[in-house]
């Protein structure tokens, strides 16, 4: 999972609202933290990476990233806004999805309201189910129709062709090896299915935004749980044998460095 910890949950962000979010979490998970569970804070990543970003911005106050138009497309979205729009693919189309480094469930809200809906989770940190077990609840999914396994991208323990859509934000950058999990996305998907992307990625070479993004790199592997800043995940998603891409990017003004991002949809 990732570096920017975006808000998913919500259409309206307070400018005074911390505005990233991994992967697996939402707002809803820092407030768990701050009321009082230490095991959690120490596990999650999320946590620490939301410490990171902070420390992070300070830094680009200190040597602001002016990155040119065409480098980084300028867009008012924001994270809520553009999932909304994705997400709405799925209602009344996908029966069965799977959702990858599902943390603690801040997708579910978007897809899981429909009672028929069954859905599949899988992430490498066992500590996260009993908050996506939550999240679902809070959803309106029925416990029966939620299963959590802990796995990982690379080996989904699926049998193929098994599930009508997958959803994966926000964890491409941090997964071994992003060729591996695409054509397991692939692999268990069904003929006609959907897999559902929102990814950062890294700026385009030759800009400021990239120099700093190979600068920081590093460093966000280590503090963010295998984070990688510059990854050219558009053109791994396109390469990897989808029968349709369709991806859009856009710029979140408040990620800094975690720019630009990509959404859409892929069809196999």
């Amino acid at each position: 999972m990732v570096l920017s910890s975006i808000p998913f949950v919500g259409f309206s962000l307070p400018s005074s609202q911390p505005f990233y979010e991994a992967n697996s979490l939402t707002c809803s998970l820092s407030q768990r933290v701050d009321s009082g569970s230490p095991e959690l804070a120490k596990s999650c990543f999320c946590c620490r990476r939301r410490r990171f970003l902070q420390s992070a911005s300070m830094a680009t106050t200190l040597f602001p990233i002016v990155p040119s138009t065409a480098a980084v497309p300028r867009s008012n979205y924001t994270v809520a806004r553009y999932k909304a729009e994705i997400f709405s693919n799925l209602r009344e189309k996908a029966h069965k999805i799977l959702e990858i480094g599902i943390g603690t469930g801040p997708n579910l809200s978007y897809y899981a309201s429909n009672s028929d809906v069954q859905v599949v989770g899988i992430d490498p940190n066992q500590k996260m189910e009993k908050y996506a077990r939550s999240s679902a609840v809070s959803a309106g999914l029925p416990p029966s129709n939620f299963e959590f396994i802990h796995a990982v991208g690379e080996v989904i323990p699926l049998d193929d062709a098994s599930v009508d859509a997958v959803v994966g934000t926000l964890v491409l950058c941090s997964v071994k090896d992003v060729s591996m999990t695409l054509q397991e996305i692939k692999r268990v998907l069904r003929p006609g299915g959907l897999y559902v992307i929102v990814e950062h990625v890294g700026a385009k070479e030759g800009t400021i935004l990239r120099f700093i993004q190979r600068i920081l790199d590093p460093l966000q592997q280590v503090l963010a749980d295998g984070c990688h800043l510059c990854r050219d995940t558009e053109s791994l998603i396109s390469e990897a044998g989808f029968s349709r891409v369709e991806l859009n990017t856009a710029s979140l003004k408040k990620a800094s460095f975690v720019n630009p991002h990509i959404y859409g949809l892929a069809y196999k």
